[in-house]
């Protein structure tokens, strides 16, 4: 005899009285089988939008990231629980890993004293920016980059390629950041390291035309350089790798669609308070604004009785 014709026999309510189980105990359950709860319909809503953002990103944002731009799109989640949806479907972030440093002194070179002494901080923009150079396999022969980022936002405000590291890669990258940010004339410091491409000559006389103040780090010593060395970082883990790029065409594509696509208009920081570096200049110009607008209004004239 089976239990399926027992409890035909003596249909359900008995069965439950002599198991001592509440019938809306039982009944609660039969319902808990045919439909998901509550939270496990939130789960998969959760899911769903987290694997979004996740793909958006390119695969590149963890946890932390992902819960900023939920909480940013109006979404109320706590982060563990973002962490624990994502672990369950496989999804993460990916991690840096260490490179190594391409800087070729010159020894006869004149250097420029360290006006930053590892300060990598500003309170408005063009008041510091740090430079640097990098390489990037592709299967036509190494790709060199040139970047400039400014310390207040973070914000990479010019970019080059070439198959040479010279000075004029430098000094090309150099243009493209005075003709897209005018940076006033004596308050501006260029911090770069020992590289030869920046103790150049040609570098360093068009900074002092351009009324910059020309800044260097001392000898091996990457965290004098920090704000650049963590763009490679940046760069290199959320961009480079895993990729084989045939020509350099493709390498600087690719570059460009990171940069400019996303690095500078999308990908958040923690420290910009989970703004994109061109989201944090924005807001700053509009406060900025906004004050010089309250300075300008007109005061009422107090009234005398």
């Amino acid at each position: 005899m089976t239990f399926p014709d027992e409890r035909g026999d003596l249909g359900v309510e008995p069965v439950l009285r002599e198991l001592c189980i509440p019938s809306s105990t039982y009944y609660r359950w039969r319902r808990a089988e045919r439909e998901p709860c509550e939270r496990k319909r939130r789960d998969a809503e959760l899911t769903g939008q987290i694997r979004q953002v996740h793909a958006d990103s390119g695969g590149i944002c963890g946890s932390p990231r992902v819960h900023a731009v939920l909480t940013r799109e109006g979404t109320r989640v706590g982060r563990k629980r973002v962490e624990r949806l994502m672990r369950q479907v496989g999804l993460a972030g990916i991690s840096p890993r260490r490179g190594k440093s391409f800087t070729r002194r010159d020894p006869d070179a004149e250097l420029a004293p360290d006006l930053v002494q590892r300060d990598f901080t500003a309170d408005v923009p063009n008041r510091l920016w740090a430079t640097d150079l990098t390489m990037i396999t592709t299967l036509e022969g190494p790709l060199w980059l040139s970047a400039i980022r400014d310390a207040f936002s973070r914000r990479v405000v010019a970019w080059e390629t070439s198959a040479r590291a010279d000075a004029d890669l430098v000094l090309t990258t150099l243009e493209y950041a005075l003709a897209s940010r005018e940076p006033i004339a004596g308050e501006l410091v260029h911090h770069a390291d020992h590289g030869c491409q920046y103790t150049s000559v040609k570098l360093t006389t068009r900074l002092v035309r351009a009324g910059i103040q020309a800044s260097t780090g001392s000898v091996g010593d990457s965290f004098d350089n920090a704000l650049a060395e963590n763009l490679w970082m940046v760069v290199k883990t959320e961009c480079v790798r895993g990729r084989v790029f045939a020509t350099r065409a493709e390498a600087t594509l690719a570059l460009f669609q990171y940069l400019d696509g996303f690095y500078n208009p999308r990908r958040i920081q923690k420290r910009l308070g989970y703004l994109s570096p061109i989201e944090f200049e924005e807001k700053h110009y509009a406060n900025q604004a906004a004050a010089e607008q309250a300075n300008l209004k007109p005061r009422q004239p107090a009234l005398t009785s």
